[in-house]
């Protein structure tokens, strides 16, 4: 019965086969060490020459002498010739073409080593005859150290340099032979010895080289697919982002107009909870897609000074609402009208809401204290909580992606790890050191350091759709009293319309509905007069819901307007925002929408 083949050598072992990319730079190597020993035989064989002819014949010396001198010019000529053929051939057509020449250069190298031992036998003397034997075996010996990487090469020199000379021994030295031959005989096995041991530390070079560009180009494209995903994965989120926004607005449209039309006790804390998970649903929403935008390198850092006392009002206005509803204290202690930091306000804001917005959420006695205090030629933010506080084990994983403590699924599971990621993500790109302090069932500090900054001008921040005006972190929604007015809705998605209509008509809002520009300017053309406008962005029609905003207005000066998109980010959204147009982020938050709509519809509020 047959034996079973052997597997071939693992790659990246020692047995591993090389590549014709590293044969080809093995053999770059020994050519380059056997041209410098040819070169260097002219010099040596003119000195060998001149000290033989001072009492003998050298005119065969001489010949040895021209023989060499020639050699090193035809060698001149072939490294032209390999160089030239270096950058035409590859590695394959180099290796079969110039590993024969080699092999041969050395053979003729080795024969020219051992012919002044021939030349010489019989009638050298002694101090001669040692100094031919002892400079023949240095030039073995340096081609053994260094002309090993292609081993049939230097064996070539070894077999016809060296071994061929031994039995001229006996008529080099005739009365010493006894005592040479036996010591050389051991330096031709040290040497064959040591050239197998340095010929496999070359090959060994080559094998770690090519692994570690194996390992390389390995990294590169691993590198390279996980960029392709993280790329992909952003894109998606990015334009899904409104399609995976509408169910969840509607879901909150239609959650406050039943909650509105609800005169059933027993219903009402049901109600509260779904509308607590539509705001949860949100705030994933948001977080995952900040975090896939920071992720992505689309954010752009801009440093500019920050009022840190502007800032602060703008998040106590935020949450105020919120603790007071939770029975929490929310203090702030600006530290002054002239304080400053330097950073990209948006980034700044973003991560100041996080830390405060997560302080809240696991705080549920006592509150939460916002500060900034000056430490190291800078300031240092930081906010204070009377909350659960985070163990040492969970202190170095806080703030990534997805981690919460178990002990805050113990207080609710309308976190999602992400408001503390975004926090980190958003410090590194504005090169702030942040981090936290924390005594388990005591409380927490969180902290953003930030360099100093002057304060030139106002550099008050831009109101943003940050958060919510009713928290779904406790208590009931607000009681939303009755409208009046007429609305203008555009929007392609039937459920979306349906969910309107429903809230609309809870509220007391006349309103139509449209689906593309030619619904809505018919509408407009029977006598219908809204009194606000609230158009989606993106229409299965393909037309902007931007430039159907701009013309309506134009057409309806009495009319207030704003766009409604999950599309958070979109040029046609920035534009409509650098012009002053608002933009209402999917899911709606239906406290602010009816805040705003009381303000636009009601005659008592005027303009």
């Amino acid at each position: 019965m047959a034996s079973p083949a052997a597997a071939p050598p693992a790659e990246g072992s020692d047995d591993a086969p090389i590549s014709m990319e590293g044969q080809a730079r093995l053999l770059q190597m020994t050519f380059g060490f056997l041209l410098t020993s040819i070169f260097v035989l002219p010099l040596v064989s003119l000195a060998l020459t001149l000290f033989y002819a001072q009492g003998h014949d050298a005119r065969w010396m001489w010949v040895w002498c021209g023989f060499y001198a020639l050699f090193a010019l035809v060698m001149s000529v072939q490294r032209r010739l390999h160089l030239r053929d270096r950058k035409r051939l590859d590695a394959q057509a180099m290796v079969r073409k110039w590993k024969p020449r080699l092999e041969a250069c050395a053979l003729l190298h080795g024969a020219g080593i051992t012919a002044p031992m021939a030349i010489v036998a019989g009638h050298a003397d002694y101090d001669f005859a040692l100094l031919l034997l002892v400079t023949n075996a240095a030039i073995v010996v340096g081609n053994a150290t260094l002309q090993t990487p292609v081993l049939s090469v230097f064996m070539r020199l070894y077999m016809a340099g060296w071994n061929a000379s031994l039995p001229l021994l006996v008529w080099v030295f005739p009365g010493h032979w006894h005592a040479v031959l036996p010591l050389a005989l051991l330096f031709s096995l040290a040497i064959y010895r040591h050239s197998n041991a340095t010929h496999r530390f070359f090959v060994q070079q080559v094998r770690l080289e090519e692994r570690g560009a194996q390992l390389a180009a390995r990294y590169l494209a691993a590198r390279d697919e996980a960029q392709a995903a993280l790329e992909e994965k952003n894109r998606f989120l990015s334009t899904a982002a409104h399609d995976l926004r509408q169910p969840v607005h509607a879901m909150g449209l239609l959650a406050a107009a039943i909650a509105r039309r609800n005169h059933d006790p027993g219903l009402s804390a049901p109600l509260a909870d779904l509308q607590r998970s539509v705001h949860s649903v949100n705030r994933m929403f948001n977080s995952l897609l900040d975090l896939s935008r920071i992720e992505g390198g689309h954010v752009a850092v801009h440093a500019v000074p920050v009022a840190l006392e502007a800032l602060f009002g703008d998040v106590l206005t935020l949450f105020r609402e919120e603790a007071r509803t939770r029975g929490l204290q929310l203090r702030v202690r600006p530290p002054g009208p002239q304080a400053a930091v330097l950073a990209d306000a948006d980034l700044l804001r973003q991560s100041v809401v996080n830390l405060v917005h997560n302080a809240l959420r696991y705080t549920l006695r006592g509150g939460v204290l916002l500060t900034a205090r000056r430490r190291r030629g800078g300031w240092q933010i930081e906010v204070w909580d009377t909350g659960v506080g985070v163990a040492l084990e969970d202190q170095l994983r806080i703030y990534t992606p997805f981690y919460r403590p178990q002990h805050a699924w113990n207080i609710g599971n309308d976190g999602h790890g992400l408001g503390l990621a975004v926090v980190a993500r958003c410090a590194k790109l504005m090169g702030a050191d942040y981090g936290l302090a924390s005594r388990l069932g005591r409380g927490s500090r969180f902290w953003l350091h930030l360099p100093a900054a002057t304060l030139v001008a106002s550099h008050a921040l831009p109101a943003r759709h940050s958060g919510l005006a009713w928290d779904a972190g406790g208590g009931s929604p607000p009681d939303l009293g009755s409208l009046s007015g007429t609305c203008l809705i555009i929007d392609d998605d039937p459920q979306v319309a349906t969910a309107w209509a429903a809230l609309l008509q809870a509220w007391g809002i006349s309103a139509r509905f449209a689906s593309c520009a030619s619904e809505a300017w018919a509408l407009v053309d029977t006598g219908f007069t809204p009194g606000a406008i609230l158009c989606d962005q993106r229409l299965r029609s393909g037309e902007s819901g931007f430039d159907i905003l701009r013309a309506l207005m134009a057409h309806c000066p009495g009319a207030y307007g704003a766009m409604v998109s999950g599309e958070l980010h979109s040029p046609e959204l920035q534009e409509a925002e650098s012009e002053g147009y608002l933009v209402l982020p999917k899911p709606l938050d239906v406290v602010r929408l009816h805040a705003l709509l009381a303000q636009w519809l009601e005659p008592r509020h005027g303009r």
